[in-house]
């Protein structure tokens, strides 16, 4: 895929809805566009939600180099005023983001606690429930011969962890699931409820899921088992402890963000393989010496979170644009991977990329992604599944897009494979 310029900098909208049907090359282009000749716009906001005051307008990161200042001084750019493009209500903030949406001392006391849960000891811990969830995803499909690779094979693994890790019992895995759909779906008529407005869908969701924890919560301090929702509730550090509002909040947040990034990172990847015949060639041969070059290319490639946004907590400026205090900027992290001032190529899917300073898991800094680690090792192990077990697999059809400027998400992709697979 080669980006195609269409759109000039005046035209360029990322608000408008119809900018995110586009053709993915026509998208693709008109950030070029903005990285060579206005790499910070600012772009009005609009009033897409009726519960939501039209907001002042952002400006707009484009740059590697920019989203990476930002990222790195958190004390310039907060997040704890929000981090999607709309003013939504601090507590609203609070209940969907978790620590997303917060800023230091609270956001480095509450990652303290969490964050003891995903250390790569403590997830080595689940390589053999990931080994053997990733297996099970291929035995339900390899004698079908064909089936929907997202729902049936790209899905199933990072649900399925995450409830295991919370110790969310099997039989709440597709209310889970259909939950997340809901809450990141709001820009797509499918995951709205007829009748209902977005937010008031997306609160329902939130608060059902909330409730699960809470009730798993009260269980856990009663009887502790081995799981991650025990350590938490029984954790204490520094004198700090999680309340349950805490916990439920982190909850949504990690089912929303693990589940729908790592499902669609490995759509996306299985597409370019598809797309990409020699590299995935190259990966095939040599699955285990590839593997930690092919997953941060996967991830690069995906961009499975388009954007987050801060807000400037004093006057500053970045690539020639003077920012304000107060100002909201957006960090487009789907356009920073493609930067060529960075990439090679940036177009081309290449499994052996190295360097790859991609910031698919957020720029670094006090909020890079929580459960890299974790998405790391389920697309390994699935990837590693697909590969050998259904060598022969490709994509058969167009992939149905989500409906979104916030997650890069595909809702279906047909696939066939040699039934039983092949030898």
């Amino acid at each position: 895929m080669q980006p195609k310029p269409v759109l000039a900098a005046d035209e360029i909208d990322f608000v408008d809805p119809l900018f995110w049907v586009r053709p993915a090359e026509e998208r693709e282009g008109a950030f070029q566009t903005l990285r060579r000749d206005r790499p910070v716009p600012f772009m009005e906001e609009r009033q897409v939600i009726p519960e939501i005051p039209k907001g002042p307008g952002f400006y707009s990161l484009t740059r590697h180099a920019d989203i990476l200042t930002a990222s790195r001084t958190p004390e310039v750019f907060c997040s704890g005023q929000g981090t999607q493009i709309p003013d939504t209500p601090p507590a609203f903030n609070e209940f969907f983001g978790s620590m997303i949406n917060m800023d230091d001392p609270r956001h480095g006391r509450l990652r303290r606690i969490v964050s003891r849960g995903f250390t790569k000891h403590s997830l080595g811990r689940l390589e053999v429930d990931v080994e053997r969830r990733a297996k099970a995803v291929i035995d339900r499909v390899i004698e079908k011969g064909e089936c929907d690779f997202v729902s049936d094979i790209a899905a199933p693994l990072p649900l399925e962890i995450i409830c295991d890790l919370m110790g969310i019992p099997e039989s709440q895995t597709r209310f889970v699931f259909d939950q997340t759909n809901v809450i990141l779906g709001l820009s797509d008529p499918q995951y709205v409820p007829p009748g209902k407005s977005p937010i008031a869908a997306a609160l329902e969701s939130g608060s059902a899921l909330a409730t699960l924890m809470k009730e798993l919560a009260a269980l856990r301090r009663k009887t502790p088992t081995d799981d991650l929702t025990s350590a938490l509730v029984n954790a204490e550090v520094e004198g700090d402890r999680l309340e349950d509002q805490d916990l439920a909040s982190f909850f949504v947040l990690l089912v929303v963000a693990g589940n729908e990034t790592t499902r669609n990172a490995i759509s996306h990847g299985m597409k370019a393989l598809c797309d990409f015949p020699d590299q995935r060639q190259k990966w095939q041969g040599d699955f285990e010496g590839v593997a930690p070059t092919a997953i941060e290319e996967v991830v690069r490639w995906a961009s499975p979170v388009i954007h987050f946004r801060r807000t400037v907590t004093r006057d500053t400026e970045l690539s020639g644009q003077k920012l304000a205090a107060g100002s909201k900027v957006v960090l487009w992290y789907c356009s920073g991977n493609r930067d060529e001032d960075v990439f090679d190529e940036p177009y081309r899917f290449d499994v052996t990329r190295n360097p790859n300073e991609h910031v698919g898991f957020g720029g670094p800094g006090p909020h890079f992604c929580l459960g890299a680690n974790l998405a790391r090792r389920e697309m390994r192990v699935m990837f590693r599944e697909i590969l050998t077990r259904l060598p022969d697999l490709e994509i058969t059809g167009p992939p149905e897009r989500l409906l979104s400027a916030f997650i890069h998400g595909i809702k279906r992709m047909p696939c066939r494979f040699t039934a039983g697979g092949a030898a």
